[in-house]
């Protein structure tokens, strides 16, 4: 099997090249000239929203040449540098001028949108086209270089919006499905860490979109989700994640894992970013066909950014499996925690119908069938996504291919303590869509959707039901693929009784008094200050009510201002610096 050495060198230095090399060359030259009488308020990259960029680009008080740069600086001082984060595995050497482009198009004809010259990053999963200079390769070198024939579908829809393709995130290595090992690593992005305390254990896959979008490397991410890759990193990452139904936006052009639970979706610091973005992406896409079954207008979801969207909703707390011991990390601290959360949602004009359990809960705790469906389903499509490359440097063309590429070249695949291939092999000795397949799938449908959740919200008259983040939070609506909407939740100390018996700002973290702890994997948790969230779910295409709904609960608390990143892992640049 061939392999072309020279490109694994030139993406292991990707985002060091890449960055010298546009913003080497000049970019004097693609700024549009501005009024030098202008308002210098600039707003801080760290937290930055999309409409406080767009105010400042319609002021011109800066470009998105202007955002461009500083963004890129961010990552330079603190991806392979510093705390040596790991969370941008490449960056766009066309970004500079996309943006030089938009910029003028805004001068000459206005905006196309609330995206329009905006920097966002993308899990390495999703295709972009190769001569716009990124790869797409699911952090895996049997990829590397690869050629696609067309952007995904999601991107397309990004770059009608305005949006500036900034660069690709570290992700775990084919979104998880390799084998047992550390959350947020992969052969060519290396292990990406959680910028709240130093090492600590990002979540996984879409780990480089969490942390980036934490710290302001950019405002707004692609994650994509199978079972909890957007919510978990999400939730350690002290962010407002989208996970939408399955069908709601495109996965054409996407490294797949499941047909029936792979979902792509926002990461952001504020929901309404996210709800920005879920708005742009939505919709149906002929090279997908599961978007077909979504309703037949997209809802402009920033409609549903209201602050009393709680009044009268009716939400169910699941405790039945969820609450067990060992299912919840930190369970003690972490349960409080929740129940404070729940006091919020009541005096936000909810009730709160606890226990409004889903009645498969234990089964699905039990099951294979998502294993056996999953295994199925990754074998097809990741197939048939090779087969469809224009080309391909490494010669791999199957996952047989794949499996002996990556005992070949160990040293780049499976070094230490990253051997573990399982789920390749276990997928490949798959054979196809066969009775035991169905079965498995049916199952599936019954206990996350049937008996799961369209039960509980049958039985209870629910809006959405609400978990904190547990082992397996995410997985009834995995199953029955089904939105969630991920919040921050709070953390109660002792020294935070008080605090929340007066009904302020709650906090989202575990506490300093935490004591970190490492597995077999280089990573830590848990680990003091790192965030963790909540969870709104309910029936397909609910994404309009549960963005509602938890935007009115992070209004309330406004949780993600509390607690910073630890300061290395804070980036310096602002937009007074390159301007």
């Amino acid at each position: 099997m061939s392999f072309n050495l020279k490109l694994v060198l030139l993406l292991t230095l990707s985002t060091t090249l890449h960055t010298r090399r546009f913003l080497d060359a000049s970019s004097d030259s693609l700024r549009v000239q501005w009024p030098d009488n202008l308002d210098t308020t600039l707003p801080d990259l760290y937290e930055a929203s999309i409409r406080e960029l767009q105010n400042g680009l319609d002021a011109r008080r800066f470009t998105s040449v202007d955002l461009v740069e500083a963004y890129v600086s961010r990552i330079e001082e603190v991806n392979l540098r510093g705390p040596r984060l790991h969370a941008v595995q490449e960056i766009n050497p066309s970004a500079l001028t996309q943006a030089a482009f938009l910029d003028e198009e805004r001068r000459l004809t206005g905006t196309r949108g609330l995206l329009h010259g905006i920097p966002i990053l993308l899990k390495d999963n999703i295709a972009t086209i190769a001569s716009e200079g990124m790869n797409t390769t699911a952090g895996s070198y049997s990829l590397l270089g690869s050629v696609v024939t067309e952007d995904s579908g999601v991107v397309k829809k990004l770059r009608k919006a305005g949006a500036i393709i900034l660069g690709k995130t570290t992700m775990s290595e084919f979104a998880g499905y390799r084998g047992e090992g550390a959350q947020g690593w992969s052969g060519i992005g290396g292990q990406c860490t959680n910028a709240y305390y130093p090492n600590a254990n990002p979540c996984g896959s879409s780990a480089g979109s969490g942390v980036a979008v934490s710290i302001g490397l950019a405002t707004v991410a692609l994650g994509t989700e199978t079972d909890g890759s957007i919510s978990c990193p999400s939730s350690f990452n002290n962010l407002a994640g989208i996970k939408p139904t399955v069908g709601l936006t495109s996965r054409a052009g996407v490294i797949p894992i499941s047909s029936h639970q792979d979902s792509v979706g926002p990461m952001a610091r504020w929901l309404e970013d996210a709800a920005i973005v879920l708005t742009a992406i939505a919709g149906v896409d002929p090279n997908d066909n599961y978007t077909l079954s979504q309703p037949e207008s997209v809802p402009d979801y920033t409609k549903a950014l209201r602050k009393d969207a709680l009044l009268g909703k009716r939400i169910g707390v699941p405790r039945k499996t969820f609450f067990e011991e060992g299912i919840i990390p930190q369970g003690e601290s972490i349960i409080e925690a929740f129940e404070g959360a729940l006091d919020v949602l009541r005096s936000l004009g909810a009730t709160i119908l606890d226990p409004a359990d889903i009645p498969s809960s234990h089964e699905m705790r039990q099951s294979e069938s998502e294993e056996v469906t999953a295994d199925v389903e990754f074998k097809i499509g990741l197939n048939d996504y090779y087969s469809r490359l224009a080309s391909n440097p490494s010669g791999v063309r199957t996952l047989a291919d794949l499996i002996a590429f990556n005992l070949e070249r160990k040293d780049l695949e499976m070094p230490e303590p990253y051997t573990d291939q399982s789920d390749l092999i276990r997928a490949e000795a798959t054979s196809g869509y066969n009775a035991t397949y169905f079965e498995h799938l049916s199952k599936n449908i019954d206990i996350g959707r049937t008996r799961g959740i369209d039960a509980a919200i049958q039985e209870h008259d629910l809006d959405a039901l609400v978990l904190p983040q547990t082992l397996f939070s995410s997985q009834p609506a995995a199953l029955a693929g089904y939105p969630i909407v991920t919040g921050e939740c709070v953390v109660v100390t002792p020294w935070m009784t008080m605090i929340l018996s007066k009904n302020l700002v709650p906090l989202g973290f575990l506490a300093d008094s935490v004591i970190p702890e490492r597995g077999p994997w280089p990573t830590l948790y848990p680990a003091p200050g790192v965030p963790f969230g909540l969870y709104f779910f309910a029936a397909a295409f609910s994404e309009f009510e549960l963005i509602g709904m938890a935007y009115a609960y992070e209004q309330a608390t406004k949780t993600r201002l509390v607690r910073k990143a630890y300061p290395e892992a804070i980036p310096r640049t602002q937009l007074c610096d390159v301007l």
